[in-house]
């Protein structure tokens, strides 16, 4: 059996999120995301997460970095005047914050704090 989508990951930034919308009474709900990549010629991206990975979109906004798992899926239909129709979509799957490796920075080191001046001419009383 041949798979074409094993793997396949967009990255780039979100420069939309869509509301959660539900199709036809048997609950079907579909959330858009858009994508554009970080490339040469960036490409923007329409991204459909579905039933219960659109609420995986909630902890993410737009202007974020993100790395997105996608399959490709493809249907075939036909109108009622008996000519065939192909559709293609990109599904996503799972998404992550594409800087979530990055090692977080350390701390600011406080300021450098001087020593107060000492009086030079009180005598050293330090027995060596």
């Amino acid at each position: 059996m041949n798979k074409i989508n094993q793997g396949m990951e967009i990255t780039g930034k979100i420069k939309q999120i869509g509301e959660t919308k539900e199709y036809g009474s048997n609950g079907f709900q579909k959330r858009e995301v858009v994508v554009t990549t970080e490339e040469q010629y960036p490409q923007h991206i329409l991204i459909e997460f579905v039933q219960d990975k659109c609420s995986i979109l909630n902890a993410y906004a737009v202007g974020q970095r993100v790395k997105v798992g996608i399959n490709l899926r493809g249907r075939e239909w036909q109108n009622p005047q008996g000519e065939i129709k192909y559709f293609n979509s990109v599904q996503g799957w799972r998404i992550d914050a594409a800087d979530a490796g990055a090692a977080t920075p350390p701390p600011p080191a406080p300021p450098f704090e001087t020593m107060p001046e000492t009086d030079k001419e009180a005598p050293d009383d330090l027995p060596f």
